[in-house]
């Protein structure tokens, strides 16, 4: 086979050394068009699981790359005066040229050709081949060119950034966060040298900041000069007498790219020509070379080439995917540092840590267990005194320095209290329609699964959105408190949850609006016939879909009525007995729909601004405030972005989340999406927590984390870096209606059974 390579950085070189060791009979030659040596940036970082990765495909190469590794466990988080420390990670560091010598010698060493100083600027210029590779980087003139295309999206992200060398050697993946007159400055500091000779660099020194920062500073009208001088100076305590060193220090915009093909049968892209991932994370060189493992795997296979290159695509797309989606999630934090500057120290440190989402409480633990018991301490003793008890029901211990024993609750099973109402752990079962009412009443079914899951030890079970009226039901099977004969089963359900179990119960009060009159999800969530349906409101005459009927416009009369239906299901909930109560203002509900200018039309005092839309929700807020005991909560489920271009985004759910504030909302329950159909969610694990967590910080309110949540390492995380107050699960909750049981005893605890399953105190689990 005859393999032509574009670019010839670590993914081409890597490439070419594994296809040649499997069959010395390729013919690989590659283009680049620096000369050796001409390389730019500092240092490569891998973590231990990536040396892994290449040391089986390759235990060679990567022995003689090892030679010139620095390797470190640390990571150093300085901030606000204090130095906060978590070991275990493992992390090894590089210079790029030196990878770049090594590659390439051992490249050239198998008889792989590589021309320098040779740009190539077309695919008609290359010589005949079997294959092309472009390697060609961010900006990749192959990919550019391509007839067929590849469904390219580049993202430029906000923040500008400075990649520098300095001469200063850190003990540790180091974090400084520094502020001037001009703004926040992040620094992102690592050694890749272990021994450097004379005054050579030996560590990358990346300055990052917001483009106001930027621009504020007077560094947008500077040259490199001058940028190292500016940088040098404001650090000059951090670099301890060091000097910054110059790397084409031009002030970037980080490129994320996203391509929806990664090859047209005969040409593949690999490396920054394929995908991008955050330097925070120190993905880029890791992915380019983990797709070179991965293509020349699927190569070696046998079959056509486009064959191949279908499956390296197939085979490689989910974990690439995977590793982009936490590098969003942490250049994003670094985005949005400032949201966390206020933050007590330990708590700042436990956020950074955990910021992509790859390491959880739970790694931490197993890393470092007296880090994360530090965490757990302080994060305990700021749950009991905010909710002003001690955690109750916990057996865990740890021996202080004196012999004694103090109790650190895990974050899960922390106390929180809203106005008179204190949940004795923070996992709640979220509201989920079961669909199963006659003519809106519960039922035994409601009964089991509600006490169930409250029996299961959850501190907070949500029963399902509850309608306000017999039109407002989404489907014939909803449950309703728009009848005084409804209280009756509802509060059966309520003193069993009371008398049966430590948990706590809310309600969900909502109008399904133009997404009512439909049959049950697993009928198919399709209109229901004309007889057996009922007219819809909306603030707008807009159908949810083709197949569904258009609802009619809300007049004055209609919206002044329903509001009282609110307020009368609210004193219904009250009547009842329940805990907690919440209003429904997500998922293209009728309240959401006034919120969303995808859905609101309306021409009048309740459509166009965010002001306006929000006006007869807050409304409907106000009245059953009114209906509701004031010593009890109440709170509101939003969708925090509608995942439509024109629809609702983060900024606008803050705005939301600060109006219903001020009007006495106790949490924001931030969920997303399902206003319109033709939505475009970003899925993955714990895929929502952002949102809750920028309301949290930004608006000032406590948060409830939902959406992808299914493990006790995620909600501990989630608690100890304060991106939710609360962890909702759902899925997880059917799956397994004794969760937080289960998940207690995976962490050393044990919670009191209810006296009829007294005897199994005297059992032991077996899993295995």
């Amino acid at each position: 086979m005859r393999v032509i390579g574009v670019g010839a950085g670590p993914a081409a070189l890597y490439l070419a050394i594994l296809l040649k060791k499997k069959d010395p009979s390729h013919s690989v030659t590659l283009f680049e068009r620096h000369h050796p040596g001409e390389s730019f940036g500092f240092g490569v970082v891998f973590s231990d699981a990536t040396m892994d990765n290449l040391a089986n495909a390759d235990p060679v190469t990567i022995d003689r790359l090892k030679e010139s590794f620095h390797h470190w466990d640390d990571i150093d988080v300085h901030y606000r005066g204090e130095l906060l420390r978590s070991t275990g990670h493992g992390f090894s560091g590089i210079a790029r040229a030196a990878l770049l010598r090594i590659l390439r010698t051992e490249a050239l060493s198998l008889g792989v050709e590589i021309r320098n100083g040779v740009e190539v600027r077309s695919r008609a210029e290359l010589p005949p081949a079997d294959l092309i590779v472009a390697a060609d980087g961010v900006a990749s003139l192959l990919r550019t060119e391509s007839a067929a295309g590849f469904g390219t999206r580049i993202d430029e992200r906000k923040n500008r950034f400075v990649w520098l060398g300095t001469t200063r050697r850190f003990p540790a993946f180091t974090f400084y966060f520094k502020s001037n007159e001009h703004g926040l400055f992040r620094v992102h500091a690592y050694q890749y040298e272990t021994h450097p000779v004379g005054e050579n660099p030996c560590s990358t020194f990346i300055v990052e900041a917001t483009d106001e920062t930027f621009r504020r500073a007077g560094l947008s009208e500077t040259d490199e000069a001058a940028t190292v001088a500016y940088c040098e100076a404001l650090f000059r305590e951090e670099l301890e007498g060091a000097r910054l060193i110059p790397n084409r220090s031009i002030w970037r915009r980080f490129p994320t790219v996203v391509n929806e093909r990664w090859h047209d049968g005969s040409m593949v892209l690999i490396g920054d020509a394929a995908h991008t991932a955050h330097f925070s994370v120190g993905s880029g060189t890791k992915l380019a070379m983990e797709d070179s493992i991965a293509l020349a795997a699927s190569l070696s296979r046998g079959g056509s080439i486009p064959e191949a290159l279908t499956r390296y695509e197939q085979e490689r797309r989910g974990p690439v995917e995977s590793l982009q989606r936490a590098a969003q999630a942490s250049l994003e934090w670094f985005e949005d540092t400032e949201r966390y500057m206020n933050t007590a120290p330990i708590q700042f440190g436990f956020n950074l840590v955990t910021r992509s989402l790859r390491i959880t409480h739970e790694d931490l633990r197993k890393r470092d267990p007296g880090y994360v018991a530090q965490i757990d301490a302080w994060y305990a003793v700021e749950s009991e005194t905010q909710a002003g008890v001690i955690a109750p029901l916990l057996n865990l211990t740890e021996r202080d320095s004196r012999g004694g024993t103090r109790r650190i609750a895990p974050p899960f099973l922390t106390p929180f209290k809203m106005r008179d109402l204190v949940l004795e752990n923070r996992i709640v079962v979220s509201s989920m329609c079961q669909y199963s009412a006659v003519d809106g009443m519960p039922d035994d079914w409601h009964l089991v699964h509600l006490g169930s899951r409250a029996i299961g030890g959850a501190g907070l079970v949500m029963a399902e959105m509850t309608d306000v009226t017999p039109e407002g039901r989404i489907t014939p099977g909803c449950t309703g408190l728009y009848d005084d004969k409804q209280v009756k089963p509802w509060k059966r359900i309520v003193e069993f949850v009371h008398k049966n179990s430590t948990a706590k119960i809310g309600i969900q009060l909502g109008h399904a609006g133009r997404k009512g009159a439909s049959t049950r999800e697993w009928e198919g969530d399709e209109a229901l016939p004309p007889d057996q349906s009922w007219d819809l409101l909306a603030p707008s005459p807009i159908a949810w879909s083709k197949a569904k009927r258009v609802p009619r416009e809300m007049t004055a009369e209609d919206m002044a009525e329903v509001k009282g239906h609110f307020a009368a299901a609210a004193r219904r909930a009250r009547k009842a007995g329940f805990d907690l109560l919440e209003l429904h203002c997500a998922h293209g509900y009728l309240l959401a729909s006034f919120l969303s200018p995808l859905t609101n039309h309306r021409s009048d005092a309740y459509g166009g601004s965010l002001e306006n839309r929000l006006r007869y929700p807050l409304e409907v807020f106000d009245a059953v405030r009114g209906a509701w005991p004031a010593e009890k909560p109440l709170t509101v489920r939003i969708s925090a972005t509608d995942w439509v271009d024109g629809g609702i985004v983060a900024e606008e759910a803050v705005a939301i989340a600060k109006a219903f504030k001020e009007h006495g909302c106790d949490l924001i329950d931030a969920s997303a999406g399902q206003t319109v159909p033709e939505q475009r969610p970003r899925y993955g694990r714990l895929f929502q927590t952002p949102f809750a967590d920028r309301i949290r910080h930004e608006a000032g309110i406590a948060t409830m984390a939902v959406g992808a949540i299914s493990s006790f390492a995620d909600a501990n995380t989630i608690l100890a870096a304060g991106r939710a107050d609360l962890v909702a699960l759902a899925r997880a909750h059917l799956y397994d209606p004794y969760w937080t049981r289960h998940a207690a005893q995976d962490f050393g605890v044990r919670l009191p059974w209810p006296d009829p399953y007294s005897s199994i105190n005297a059992y032991t689990p077996r899993f295995r």
